[in-house]
């Protein structure tokens, strides 16, 4: 019999706040991959390194970390064939995700060359989406708000319609388009009602109303929250803090 594949939501980066379920698993599965950028460590594996009990076969899957486009297919199809190649002599194996498989998440392009195929579970993670809403202590949204999730790589005129339309927003993804991010919910009058977060759960985690960030740019790992909504939530945007 095949290994099962799983997929694993580590969460945003606190490894407290990885699951009971992927923990178990962590503890137990004989094979682990885990996206790993070309130069510099893995941020999925440092999330589920305190969890690891050693001995485990690793497949790092390296990805480029460039502004242009790359040749991703042959990534993920190279990484699908050891992967499979360990499902095959009846290894289970656990891929690790930053945050949840399936928001956002490179697991996805696995399962579609994998789960036709294979045993396979995704186990969902807390999403930085979610941790930084508590973190700053302001809900996302209720009743009936609309909550958008909006890439920041974005052209302005598509950020601009889809903020128009919803009651709340998470920004995402921001990084270098901090500067044009920023400066459009300027000119849209929704700098009071934005709050910045970057690392989130992390120890270099910084949380602060939009308008009191003074860098000019932003790390990869950053978000803006927005909220429109009817709630009174507003006015208890909490100062800076780091």
């Amino acid at each position: 019999m095949s290994g099962k594949l799983y997929g694993l939501g580590l969460g945003p980066g606190d490894p407290d706040l990885v699951t009971l379920k992927a923990h178990r698993i962590l503890q137990n599965v004989p094979v682990i991959a885990w996206p790993a950028p070309d130069t510099g460590a893995s941020f999925a594996r440092s999330i589920a390194a305190p969890h690891l009990p050693g001995g485990q076969v690793e497949i790092p899957i390296v990805v480029p970390m460039r502004t242009e486009r790359f040749p991703a297919r042959d990534v993920y199809d190279r990484a699908s064939d050891e992967i499979a190649a360990q499902l095959d002599e009846g290894r289970d194996v656990a891929v690790l995700c930053e945050g949840d498989p399936f928001f956002y998440g490179s697991f996805m392009y696995l399962f579609e060359r994998l789960a036709h195929r294979y045993r396979t579970e995704v186990v969902p993670g807390v999403s930085s989406m979610m941790a930084a809403a508590s973190v700053v202590g302001r809900p996302l949204a209720a009743r009936n708000d609309v909550l958008s999730v909006l890439p920041g790589p974005l052209p302005d005129v598509a950020l601009r319609d889809r903020l128009n339309l919803a009651d709340a927003a998470a920004i995402i993804k921001v990084g270098r388009h901090f500067a044009r991010i920023r400066a459009l919910i300027e000119e849209m009058g929704l700098t009071d009602r934005a709050i910045y977060v970057e690392r989130v759960s992390l120890y270099a985690e910084k949380r602060m109303p939009l308008a009191e960030v003074s860098e000019g740019s932003a790390p990869y790992f950053s978000m803006i929250l927005i909220y429109k909504g009817g709630e009174d939530w507003i006015h208890a945007l909490p100062g800076s803090q780091t």
